[in-house]
């Protein structure tokens, strides 16, 4: 194929939108991936041969089922279940099961599609997939949620496995859930395998695992601050959601001399002038474990806190914000709020949070702006580091996996500056961690010929 032949980026998405039709969370993730790619492919005619970036945004299948499972008033109900396995060039697929109302086909594409980068970025050997079901765990009894997850895992089985595809947890999928399908993936094979991680540390999980996605954002965070000579100490911070990415984010701020002003969940946000330390972030933490706590206890527990009903917290004034809840939390106009109120950083611990007009107005305003594959790796980095351990039939201990998952978050920095750094003091961190984890994904799909 001649360089003139190429198709241009305009072309190449509205082909995908073609094919994904009322797709839109997939569309606007390969679009943020493709918008940095074109450019660094131009000349590099291999790839355009190939097909890679046509073949990443095709992902190798969409596995969907019927869910079927009887409530506690032995009534039958059905749900869908998806397994999308986006990518295996560089190892098994790998990424969470999340059960919420929310989830789609488009939103799984998505969450994979982004996890092969995110998984690439790590420098483990792991693909990118994705899973979950619209079903939604909260105010059901714990035997509907197992009754659920062994009808889910019964269908799921057959496609995955420790060398194929390795689970692990997301959004309504915790450790409960995750060992009620570890548990009927062994009475059905009859096998004990490291094929879910996010286990039990009683049947061969992993310690640091809860907290790694919540402390590998703000170890991402505090690299690009010191990268600006500059640290958390001293600063304020702004971060939504209050399950288990926030909470930790917040008690890793908290450890670096910061000040968390906010948490929030799907009703509103607490705003707490004083400060949420760690006494008050275990008691939101004993909250959210109880499954029906809501975040505006919150603001009756402790004096001088406010609640905001139906509000996100993006309009309080701060130097650090962390978006740690869902995609598509933040938009074009609370980014400009958090941009004229001074913020310097955003580190985010959700998949895409932040909408593509909220990203082009972090980038024009030049401030430091880690996206979710970079910032938020760290989880599914402790959760390979789980598959080597179920692997070698061992257990690393707590002080061993902090500092690795430490090494792990400062070499994707040092990535995504190799890649992002426009030579005159500014670092584009999404353009960085786009490219670098393309390079080896496509690089290895090279290798392989025609697959």
């Amino acid at each position: 194929m001649a360089v003139s032949d190429h198709v241009d980026l305009d072309t190449f998405i509205k082909g995908v939108e073609k094919r994904n039709p009322g797709q839109e969370e997939f569309v606007q993730a390969v679009t943020e991936v493709a918008q940095d790619i074109y450019d660094f492919i131009e000349d590099k005619e291999e790839y355009h041969e190939a097909q890679i970036l046509r073949r990443i945004a095709e992902p190798d299948r969409v596995v969907s089922f019927r869910v079927c499972w009887e409530d506690d008033n032995h009534n039958i109900r059905v749900q869908r279940g998806w397994r999308v396995q986006n990518n295996n060039a560089i190892g098994p697929y790998k990424g969470g099961i999340r059960f919420h109302p929310s989830v789609t086909e488009s939103v799984l594409k998505f969450l994979a599609f982004e996890q092969t980068f995110k998984n690439s970025l790590t420098g483990l050997p792991m693909g990118g997939g994705k899973g979950g079901a619209n079903f939604n765990p909260r105010g059901k009894s714990d035997a509907e949620v197992m009754r659920f997850c062994q009808s889910f895992i019964t269908e799921l089985y057959r496609h995955i496995g420790p060398d194929t595809d390795v689970p692990a947890g997301d959004i309504g999928v915790g450790a409960r859930e995750i060992g009620y399908m570890f548990g009927q993936y062994k009475r059905i094979t009859g096998r004990w395998e490291g094929v879910l991680t996010g286990k039990g540390m009683e049947y061969g999980g992993s310690q640091m695992r809860p907290e790694a996605t919540g402390y590998g954002a703000v170890y991402f965070l505090e690299n690009m601050l010191k990268h600006k000579d500059d640290s958390i100490d001293g600063k304020t911070a702004v971060i939504s959601g209050s399950g288990n990415v926030a909470t930790h984010a917040a008690e890793q701020i908290v450890k670096q001399g910061g000040k968390v002003l906010t948490m929030s969940d799907s009703g509103g946000f607490i705003h707490d002038e004083d400060g949420i330390d760690q006494e008050k972030i275990d008691w939101i933490k004993d909250l959210k474990n109880n499954q029906r706590g809501r975040i505006s206890e919150y603001a009756d527990e402790f004096s001088g806190a406010s609640y905001h009903e139906g509000e996100r917290p993006w309009g309080v004034a701060c130097d650090l914000a962390l978006p740690c809840a869902t995609q598509n939390e933040l938009n074009g106009d609370e980014a400009k709020t958090l941009v004229d109120n001074g913020v310097i950083a955003v580190s985010e611990g959700a998949n895409m949070p932040t909408t593509l007009e909220g990203v082009h107005i972090f980038h024009d305003a030049k401030i430091m702006y880690g996206p979710g594959k970079a910032a938020n790796a760290g989880g599914v980095a402790v959760s390979g580091l789980e598959m080597s351990q179920n692997a070698e039939r061992i257990s690393w201990n707590h002080e061993r996996l902090g500092n690795m998952l430490t090494e792990l978050m400062e070499g994707i920095h040092e990535k995504c500056v190799e890649y992002g750094d426009d030579g005159n003091g500014y670092v584009d961190y999404v353009k960085g961690a786009n490219i670098a984890g393309f390079k080896k994904v496509a690089d290895a799909m090279l290798a392989y010929g025609v697959v």
